[in-house]
C-alpha cells in the first residue's frame, strides 16, 4: 500500500503570516485515491528542520512519496532544493530545462529596463539547481515543474521499498494543478484500494457508544473509527467494504436500542 507524507516549509506558516491550505486539500484529494496522508510536518525555512523531516518520513513504510510545499524561490530564504539535497546525500546540479526558463525570466527583467547584475542572475539561477538524479513532472502552462527525487528506487520500487520525494511551490494555485495534472497520474493513482466509507448520524452522548465501539473495534479491527461531536453526532467507519458494513451494522444496532429505551439528545460528552 502505498502512502504518502509532507512537509510544508516556511516561516511564514509557523509565523502566523500565512495559513497553510495545501496539506487539507491534499488530503482531501488524496483519500478518493485510497492513498494514506499519514504525516504533516510544518517546518521553518532551515536545512536541518527539512533534513530531520525528511529523513523521519523516509524511515516510515515504503513504499512512500513525501511531498514538500515551499521555498523553491529565488530569495535567500527558500532553500528547499539546498536542503533535499544535502539531506539524501546529493549534489545541486544545474537542470537544462529549468536554466532555460530561468534565462527566459533574466532577459524579460531585462527587456523591461531594470539591471541584470551577475549577483541578481546568480540568485535567478538558484531555481534551476535541484538534487542530483531529480527528474521533472511538468504541467502545461506551469511556471515551475515539479522536482521528483527517486530514493532507494522511488516509489514504483518494484521491491516495494522505495519512496519518491516530490517538491512542489508553496503557492496554493500551482501546488494543486501541479498535484493534480503532474503528480497524481505519475505517481498516486490507480496504486491503492480505494477505502469503503459509512458515515452514521445519531443526536446521543458520545459516551453511550462507548462500549459499543470497543466491542466494533475487537471484531472489526481493520475497520478505522472517528467519532465527532455536533449536531447531530457523526460516526464515521472507514476500511473494507465487508468489515465497514459489518461494522456499521453493529453501531446502528446501538443507536436502534438506546432510542427504544428513549435515551434522550446529548447534553454532555
Amino acid at each position: 500500500m502505498l502512502a504518502a507524507s509532507m512537509l510544508v516549509i516556511g516561516d511564514e506558516i509557523l509565523g502566523g503570516f500565512v495559513t497553510d491550505t495545501n496539506s487539507p486539500w491534499l488530503a482531501d484529494r488524496l483519500r478518493p485515491l485510497g492513498v494514506a496522508l499519514e504525516r504533516v510536518h510544518v517546518v521553518p525555512d532551515e536545512e536541518d528542520a527539512i533534513a530531520q523531516a525528511l529523513h523521519a518520513e523516509l524511515a516510515r513504510p515504503r513504499p512512500r512519496v513525501i511531498i514538500t510545499s515551499g521555498g523553491i524561490g529565488s530569495t535567500p530564504d527558500d532553500i528547499t532544493y539546498e536542503a533535499v539535497a544535502a539531506a539524501l546525500g546529493r549534489a545541486l546540479v544545474e537542470d537544462a530545462t529549468l536554466a532555460a526558463a530561468m534565462r527566459g525570466i533574466v532577459e524579460r527583467t531585462r527587456s523591461r529596463g531594470f539591471a541584470t547584475s551577475d549577483a541578481f542572475i546568480d540568485h535567478v539561477m538558484r531555481m534551476a539547481r535541484i538534487p542530483a538524479g531529480s527528474r521533472l513532472m511538468a504541467r502545461e502552462g506551469g511556471w515551475t515543474p515539479a522536482v521528483c527525487v527517486d530514493v532507494d528506487g522511488g516509489s514504483d520500487a518494484a521491491d516495494g521499498r522505495g519512496a519518491t520525494v516530490v517538491v512542489l511551490p508553496g503557492v496554493p494555485s500551482e501546488f494543486r494543478a501541479l498535484l493534480g495534472d503532474a503528480v497524481e497520474p505519475a505517481l498516486l493513482a490507480g496504486r491503492n484500494p480505494v477505502a469503503h466509507v459509512v458515515e452514521l448520524t445519531h443526536t446521543f452522548s458520545e459516551s453511550l457508544l462507548n462500549e459499543t465501539f470497543v466491542a466494533m473495534q475487537a471484531r472489526h479491527p481493520q475497520v478505522k473509527l472517528g467519532s465527532y461531536p455536533g449536531r447531530p453526532m457523526i460516526v464515521r467507519l472507514t476500511g473494507p467494504q465487508d468489515e465497514v458494513e459489518a461494522a456499521a451494522a453493529l453501531v446502528r444496532t446501538a443507536l436502534d436500542e438506546l432510542a427504544a429505551v428513549g435515551a434522550g439528545p446529548d447534553t454532555t460528552a
